[in-house]
């Protein structure tokens, strides 16, 4: 029986050591990747089993490279780990199936949720073309919004229109006019105008 394969994604090289070191103790063959373009180019070459990706990195951060994946790769499991920002589960268009805080999860609980999403990753027909995640900062960094029309994500401003996000925004990228619905705290849900 074959090893399941996951791709490690994080622009430190501590983390991916540690984190990659926990999984191959687990059992699991680890790919890793130091953004989410050498990543890309990891999954055209074999298509790995789960991917996990911290949120912040230089060249193409998570959020892109989570983005890509919901778009071309709907069917593939995936985990987001970040210091920097929350996450809350939505009921449209996730761009992660799970979500952990650096520095606030135990190993055992995130070996549970790893092995729960390789045995039964979710049930997805198709790629989401419309929903995306707005990710809320824990300290200073910015509030960021991925657009699904260009798979780019950029900084919104939380205190403009209605609190505590804007009703509409536009993609500072390729100009798509984006619909922002707040669905839970620290998350909300945007999908392209008219959609």
């Amino acid at each position: 029986m074959r090893k399941k394969r996951i791709l490690l994604v994080d622009d430190e090289p501590s983390i991916r050591f540690v984190l990659g070191a926990v999984l191959e103790q687990a059992g699991y063959q680890v790919e890793l990747a130091e953004d989410g373009f050498n990543a890309l180019r990891k999954i055209q070459e074999t298509m790995p089993d789960l991917v996990i990706t911290d949120l912040r990195m230089p060249n193409m951060n998570g959020f892109e490279l989570l983005s890509v994946i919901r778009s071309r790769f709907a069917q593939l499991p995936t985990v987001a780990i970040s210091g920097e920002f929350l996450a809350c589960q939505i009921d449209e268009g996730p761009l992660a199936d799970a979500f952990f805080q650096k520095g606030n999860y135990s190993i055992p609980e995130f070996l549970e949720k790893v092995a729960e999403l390789l045995d039964s990753p979710p049930p997805r027909k198709h790629a989401t073309a419309h929903a995306s995640a707005v990710w809320a900062p824990t300290g200073d960094a910015p509030v960021m919004l991925t657009c699904m029309q260009c798979l780019r994500s950029f900084p919104i401003d939380p205190c403009e229109g209605s609190a505590p996000y804007p009703r509409q925004t536009n993609c500072i990228f390729c100009g798509t006019q984006l619909d922002i619905q707040l669905v839970a705290v620290g998350m909300a849900c945007a999908s392209e105008a008219g959609s």
